[in-house]
């Protein structure tokens, strides 16, 4: 089993991984209590409570704007996320702190540093994101994802990934067959998956792309909806429609359709086909049975490609059906030529209340287990 995580191998096993000249913690607060690094004066006894000061001098080539970001927003994001003080010099930055911190607070600003000098744009967004990967110990410019175009929008803005984990899911779906990808809301999964498709297709790797997903009825019978069968299901397609639009356009993507090179159906519309020469993506997996799971990997013909993409902490299914996601997940780990990629919260790349929202419920469940079973049958019951 390939299973991608954003630590490698060594920080598996606990082996504390270093890159040059970076004294590495394998947490945010995981300095060794008492030590300081070079340059470092600490308070006398060791712990977390121990102050410190450190001085880091800011060489010409620096952009102190960008380094600051505007009214010095970057400095005051993390300020909240070490508790670490900075005081501005003519010369540099003085850091004063709690001793446990004050490394993880330099080493996002030595990142920082390295990335200005790289030519890379640093935004809230980029910076939440290199402050969470210290959290875990992972170092952004170890793991640099920003040269990897994969293709371009209707508009001509590239699309890459932006995280480690959002990378490692892209070069499993250059590398494997089978591609599972599980994660929370916000991670790229499905827009990843439909953009590589779209590269595929234009790369003439594939004849065609199939994108397809569970009609779970989300508190609704579908049968009560207005309009005729397509006008009833569409709106459960229509995270995939926009995906396509955004890469080809409308009009494009329209035309495709019609000419049935690109097909957004049902699952349901799956079953007794062969697919040669296809890209084909199955999203929302988890509201999928263990008998439509089967049936949808099973259409894989010739030269075709699949990926799968689902968040196992939203799953709609009547209670006693079980997610063929899931299920698929235990069976075929160990089956060679299939990857499951897992995203994490650290790569939702919406706006950052998304992710503490995904992390305060993701809190909440993990102590009250039940409480996510009940919600799920009050919401099929209609009830609030």
């Amino acid at each position: 089993m390939n299973r991608e995580e954003y630590t490698n191998d060594d920080r598996r096993k606990g082996v504390q991984v270093a890159g040059p000249g970076v004294e590495r913690s394998g947490t945010m607060a995981g300095a060794r209590p008492g030590a300081a690094g070079p340059g470092i004066t600490t308070g006398a006894g060791p712990g977390i409570t121990d102050s410190a000061m450190i001085h880091i001098p800011l060489e010409d080539d620096i952009d102190r704007q960008t380094l600051f970001g505007s009214m010095d927003a970057n400095l005051q994001l993390i300020r909240e996320a070490t508790g670490v003080d900075i005081i501005q010099r003519d010369d540099g930055l003085t850091l004063k702190g709690p001793a446990k911190y004050i490394q993880d607070a330099r080493r996002i600003l030595e990142e920082l540093e390295t990335m200005i000098r790289k030519g890379e744009k640093i935004d809230s967004q980029k910076l939440h994101y290199v402050i969470a990967l210290e959290s875990e110990g992972v170092s952004y410019g170890e793991h640099n994802v920003s040269g990897d175009t994969i293709a371009f929008t209707c508009q001509g803005r590239p699309i890459k990934p932006k995280t480690i984990g959002q990378k490692r899911y892209v070069n499993s779906i250059r590398k494997r067959d089978v591609v599972f990808a599980i994660g929370p809301a916000g991670t790229g999964k499905t827009y990843l998956a439909v953009a590589m498709a779209v590269r595929a297709m234009k790369n003439k790797e594939v004849q065609k792309i199939i994108l397809a997903r569970p009609a779970v009825e989300a508190g609704e019978n579908l049968g009560f909806l207005p309009g005729d069968l397509q006008d009833k299901v569409d709106p459960y397609l229509r995270p995939l429609y926009d995906a396509l639009y955004d890469m080809l356009g409308r009009e494009k993507a329209l035309a495709l359709k019609e000419k049935e090179i690109i097909e957004v159906v049902p699952l349901a519309y799956m079953r007794g086909r062969t697919l040669d020469d296809a890209f084909i993506i199955l999203d929302e997996a988890q509201n999928t049975t263990r008998e439509q799971m089967k049936m949808f990997l099973t259409r894989m013909g010739f030269g075709s490609k699949i990926v799968v993409t689902g968040d196992v902490t939203q799953i709609d299914l009547p209670k006693g059906r079980k997610s063929g996601l899931v299920e698929a997940e235990k069976i075929l780990k160990d089956v060679k030529g299939i990857d499951f990629c897992y995203l994490k919260g650290v790569d939702v790349v919406r706006h950052e209340m998304v992710k503490r929202i995904i992390s305060a419920y993701d809190e909440y469940y993990k102590n009250h287990p039940d409480s996510r079973s009940d919600s799920g049958a009050r919401r099929r019951n209609g009830q609030k």
